[in-house]
């Protein structure tokens, strides 16, 4: 369906609820109207046109920005993906390079504002400088809203930056998607049924009722269109009616009427109270009608800046008129691409508009902002029905007039838990081949470990298997790689503008792989323990699997960690399997601690192999009375092996004599507490191990809540 394009002139007062009615309990009752999807004109009284259209705006905002400077070094042509994204720069003789050059305009309330260029221009860098996605110390001059500075924490509440890539969960339909955001960016307070009329409004609004429960879709799995996946990132982020709403290129990569539709919106959304900015290529005349205020830039600097009727006017003045039936925009894009070619050949155009915004004294427009303070300004458009996360619950607050984020902790957490259980419940191969992994290596070592005796031979092999055992662990661990990589960006978008704290992230990312991994290590407990013919019964198992359970999560955790720190999938794997095969190369197996070299030991310690390793050799050997070598055994693994029984116990005799003590076919030589202090495990318990090891897991997701606050700011420097 397509939204229809509302009047410039103040409307009616509608007979629909506003946003702020909806948080004050009134008109109950029309949420079951809304759960109905047959008729979808019930959805539309909560729609963001209504929520302040209807009321004059009598404190409108404005964000000015003046004398916007920004520029980078060169020599970054290439980055290591670690921490962020690549920087290509072209070189020059000052060793910096400019991308904002002294902008200084303004975007007013209720207006659509569309930065214009060709590639390079400087659209996206200055959409970035007023969202807040350079840092501080880089950007030079002030963006203010209504002449007051935008503090970062309050930015970041009351607005929303729409990426130009469209980072949604595949599996998700487009109702479930936007649901989600709701219950990131609503607050607890509002019920259920409203979140939902909320978001049965939105889909009315963005036209997106008939592929309600579509899911979005990827490369291998068909869903949405272009188009409207891309009204669907809008959606998620405009579902608390933000007040400045910043877009990278919204219409790149779609046709003319998915283009035009999503125009629409963002004009549907300016006239409910909100200020929106956005970059675009190369408008078509459709689109030219519903923008309000163009700012064309050349190489960082505004070249035009001004309303889409003015443009004639302009270059007539300049000496350029453009021919009646030609498109403004791409007869301006063309002609400033021309002068570009030309050294110095923009210098003109960047002082006529100069004077010419002078002359026209274009900034009159901008004069009549709201009288009241910012914080005042803003509890009374949310008063109106922006904004509806609403005002924190102390009103003697003076810090800020909203809160930073709309939901508790604890709520976050479950939010995200059930968002990322329902995305990969719907992708249940992803698990199915990690389980399969471990059964194929679990049956694998059963069958070749099957039923060890305890014989010098069984207790070398049981040795093998569980060094090999414990290493698997870490190895398929290494599988859960690409599950943050892929949600790195969507994450970055969500964190960045406040919808949820990074540690509840962390918190949920936790909490939400606990149950694979107890399935993955009951299916390869179950699988060798009993086959392999391992010790201590029913308590025996029960210890076994908590071992590998612990070391699941140990390699989980690291794995997880690195995850956050390296953002390339193939660099993450060889990273990772690379410091995974130095832990049992230190565990102790290959050689004992006392052999180590001094300036290697460390590593021994912080081997994450060697904590399972040695409380699984304690499960299996820890009875100081069960005998593994016995009288002529002694001579087993030995060049004495060969000699007949008779010639062994003849020899056992003569021993006997030398040692004054009656050694025999039955004489234990060696039990399991022998074979624990031979390989050097003597400094802790098989439970302070498994702590331990816990810990080690404990302390890699503590890295990765830091890793994520360090290094996924999503900001440039």
């Amino acid at each position: 369906m397509e939204v229809q394009k509302l009047p410039r002139t103040i409307s009616k007062p509608s007979l629909s609820p506003t946003l702020a009615e909806i948080q004050k309990g009134v008109h109950d009752s029309q949420s079951d109207m809304i759960s109905d999807y047959s008729t979808p004109v019930h959805h539309q009284v909560l729609e963001l046109g209504h929520a302040c259209s209807s009321i004059p705006p009598s404190n409108p905002f404005v964000l000015s920005f003046d004398n916007l400077t920004y520029s980078v070094k060169v020599g970054q042509k290439m980055s290591l993906p670690i921490c962020g994204k690549d920087s290509s720069l072209d070189s020059s003789e000052t060793g910096k390079k400019i991308l904002l050059n002294d902008i200084s305009e303004a975007a007013r309330e209720g207006e659509i504002t569309a930065v214009l260029g060709a590639s390079g221009s400087g659209k996206s860098t200055l959409i970035d400088a007023l969202a807040d996605r350079i840092a501080k110390e880089s950007l030079k001059g002030s963006v203010t809203l209504n002449g007051e500075v935008l503090e970062s924490r309050l930015l970041k509440t009351i607005s929303a930056y729409v990426m130009q890539d469209d980072l949604l969960f595949p599996m998700l339909t487009v109702e479930e998607t936007l649901m989600f955001s709701a219950e990131f960016r609503l607050p607890r307070s509002l019920s259920k049924s409203k979140k939902k009329a909320r978001v049965q409004a939105l889909i009315d609004q963005l036209g997106l009722r008939n592929a309600a429960n579509t899911v979005i879709g990827d490369e291998g799995h068909r869903g949405v269109s272009g188009g409207e996946r891309r009204r669907v990132s809008i959606g998620i982020d405009i579902v608390h009616d933000p007040i400045l709403l910043f877009l990278d290129e919204p219409t790149s990569g779609l046709d003319s009427t998915s283009a035009l539709m999503v125009v629409k919106v963002l004009q549907r959304i300016a006239q409910s109270g909100s200020i929106v900015i956005m970059s675009i290529h190369q408008p078509s005349y459709r689109l030219l009608t519903l923008l309000d205020r163009l700012i064309f830039l050349s190489h960082g600097q505004t070249v035009y800046a001004g309303s889409p009727g003015s443009l004639p006017e302009f270059f007539a003045e300049f000496g350029h008129p453009i021919p009646e039936n030609e498109n403004r925009t791409e007869f301006a894009l063309d002609y400033i691409r021309d002068l570009e070619e030309i050294p110095g050949g923009t210098k003109t155009l960047v002082k006529f508009n100069k004077s010419w915004q002078a002359m026209k004294n274009a900034k009159n427009r901008f004069s009549n902002a709201s009288k009241l303070s910012l914080k005042d300004t803003i509890s009374v458009s949310i008063s109106r029905g922006k904004l509806v996360s609403g005002a924190p619950n102390d009103s003697n607050s003076t810090s800020s007039p909203v809160l930073s984020f709309a939901n508790p902790l604890w709520v976050e957490v479950m939010v995200i838990g059930k968002r990322s259980s329902l995305n990969a419940k719907r992708m249940p191969e992803l698990f199915g081949i990690r389980l399969a992994a471990v059964l194929v290596t679990g049956i694998i070592l059963a069958t070749v470990y099957y039923h060890l005796d305890n014989s010098p031979r069984g207790v070398q092999e049981r040795l093998g298997f569980f060094a090999f055992a414990i290493s698997t662990t870490y190895y398929t661990s290494a599988e859960s790689i690409p599950a943050f990589i892929q949600e790195r960006y969507i994450f970055m978008r969500e964190t960045a503008y406040n919808a949820y704290r990074r540690s509840s992230y962390v918190l949920a990312h936790s909490l939400i792989s606990i149950p694979s991994l107890i399935v993955l290590s009951i299916a390869f407990a179950t699988t060798t323990f009993w086959a392999v013919g391992l010790d201590g019964g029913f308590s025996g198992f029960c210890f076994y699997f908590f071992t590998i359970f612990c070391a699941f999560w140990a390699g989980s955790s690291f794995v997880t960690f690195l995850s956050g720190v390296v953002s390339h999938v193939m660099l993450s794997f060889t990273l990772v399997v690379a410091i995974l095969s130095y832990f049992p190369l230190f565990s102790g197996f290959y050689i004992s601690r006392d052999r180590i070299p001094p300036f290697w030991l460390w590593f021994h310690y912080m081997s994450l192999v060697k904590y399972p390793y040695e409380a699984a050799l304690q499960n299996e050997f820890h009875s100081p009375t069960k005998c593994f070598v016995m009288g002529v055994q002694m001579f087993d693994n030995t060049p004495l092996a060969v000699m007949p029984l008779s010639m062994k116990l003849k020899m056992l005799k003569t021993i006997s004599t030398r040692l004054g003590r009656n050694i025999t076919s039955n004489t234990c030589a060696v039990t399991g507490t022998d074979i624990l202090q031979q390989q050097g495990i003597t400094q802790l318990s098989k439970w302070n191990c498994l702590w331990i090891t816990i810990a080690w897991g404990f302390f890699f997701r503590i890295l990765f809540y830091f890793a994520l606050l360090l290094w996924s700011k999503n900001k440039r420097r």
